[in-house]
């Protein structure tokens, strides 16, 4: 369990203008997002709280009101 915490701790996501993101901040869209597999799109400015780091760095996990469980890749975001 600590090996794959290690691995985690190793790897530094950064949102489109280079500052670093860590888990549980929140985030704002740079442009707006179709969702493949809804009807929905998230639209610019939407503020997205309480993200989740995976261990790919152009990739976090969020939540949003519309949907749950969504995979957004760093280069449509910026730390708010």
């Amino acid at each position: 369990m600590n090996y794959c915490g290690d691995i985690m701790a190793d790897i530094i996501v950064k949102d489109s203008n280079g500052t670093q993101l860590q888990d549980g901040d929140s985030v704002t869209l740079i442009k707006d997002l179709k969702v493949k597999g809804t009807s929905e799109t998230l639209k610019r400015g939407t503020l997205v709280k309480g993200i989740r780091l995976t261990d790919n760095p152009g990739e976090i996990e969020c939540n949003t009101k519309q949907v749950k469980g969504l995979v957004l890749k760093t280069e449509f975001l910026k730390k708010a």
